[in-house]
């Protein structure tokens, strides 16, 4: 009997996605707690199972090694994989899947939540009147502002096709442009200097690789305008936070809306939480109820089909 580890907290509680492995025979193990696993959790965790079934947690080199000679797959709860050493995986034997285009519509729906919760200020007027107070904040509309999309993939695509219902003009950035998000929703692809200059809310949505790691640093803020209003539903490895929290102190960055930071849960005392024009949620954006089942039973999908011997769906090739 195959063991399937699970740490990744919406699985663990997917009944679909549990259902589904036991009824091929999988043994699972509910290893989720209440935070993504450390590294030496997950070295604890995972010694003799055959697949592993994570969210955000470290899957380290020294994981992986604790996972040998069983461990046959690492799939991700997910679409992005920084967290996973995918070299070390490769080097041992072990593949690394993701579950691709499970999660667009609640990730992009969190995206103008998050868009229209700093433009118009809704958690601090919320907090105010909870307060006992009845002050207004003046906001903004997203109607004829320029929405600059970094990464048009399939999250990326579904922010503009909205952002267009909002009467919003795109700007993208993509090392490979979609001609149909030009031609269909007058989408304009431009260098990420000219998007950042341009745009007056940016949001993001590519992977933590070397290449974009940081890529939101002091340099980049300076370039864009002073009423910029900055989205990340992406990773908080982007941003150079303290960068950030410098700018929107100091009025150079009008807001942040984010979904991820660097440290989940970011530390006591963390500059975001104490500036009034920053909103963060607990990294929820596919913490829906339909992203959940088709994220948890695309996971345990991919299990399956590499326990079979059979070739994944969603394999990280790189």
């Amino acid at each position: 009997m195959n063991k399937v580890l699970i740490t990744a907290r919406s699985a663990a509680h997917c009944g679909e996605c549990l259902d589904l492995l036991k009824q091929n025979g999988c043994e699972v193990i509910d290893g989720s707690g209440d935070a993504p696993r450390s590294e030496n959790e997950m070295t604890a965790l995972i010694t003799g199972v055959d697949a592993v079934i994570a969210g955000v947690d470290e899957v380290s080199a020294k994981v992986i090694a604790a996972g040998k000679p069983t461990l046959k797959v690492i799939s991700r709860n997910g679409v992005g994989y920084n967290k996973v050493d995918v070299q070390a995986a490769r080097a041992n034997g072990v593949v690394v899947t993701l579950s691709l285009g499970t999660n667009n519509i609640s990730v992009c729906e969190l995206v103008f939540g998050l868009l229209l919760s700093v433009g118009r200020n809704i958690v601090r007027q919320n907090e105010v009147v909870r307060a006992g107070g009845w002050q207004r904040t003046q906001g903004i509309e997203l109607f004829g502002k320029t929405l600059g999309v970094i990464g048009t993939g399939h999250i990326g695509t579904e922010v503009i096709k909205r952002a267009k219902a909002f009467g919003m003009r795109t700007l993208a950035f993509d090392l490979y442009p979609l001609a149909e998000l030009s031609e269909l929703y007058g989408t304009r692809y431009v260098s990420l200097e000219e998007l950042y200059k341009e745009a007056d809310m940016i949001t993001l949505h590519v992977p933590a690789t070397k290449a974009t790691m940081g890529m939101i640093n002091e340099e980049v803020l300076q370039s864009m305008k002073d009423s910029a209003i900055i989205i990340n539903t992406a990773r908080g490895d982007l941003v150079h936070e303290e960068a950030l929290a410098v700018a929107l102190k100091t009025g150079k960055i009008a807001g942040y809306g984010a979904d991820t930071t660097v440290q989940e849960p970011p530390e006591k005392g963390h500059p975001f939480l104490d500036l009034p024009n920053v909103v963060i949620t607990p990294h929820c954006g596919g913490y829906t109820r339909e992203a959940v089942v088709r994220c948890s039973v695309t996971a345990a999908e991919e299990v399956l089909r590499v326990l079979r011997g059979e070739k994944p769906l969603f394999p990280v090739t790189h």
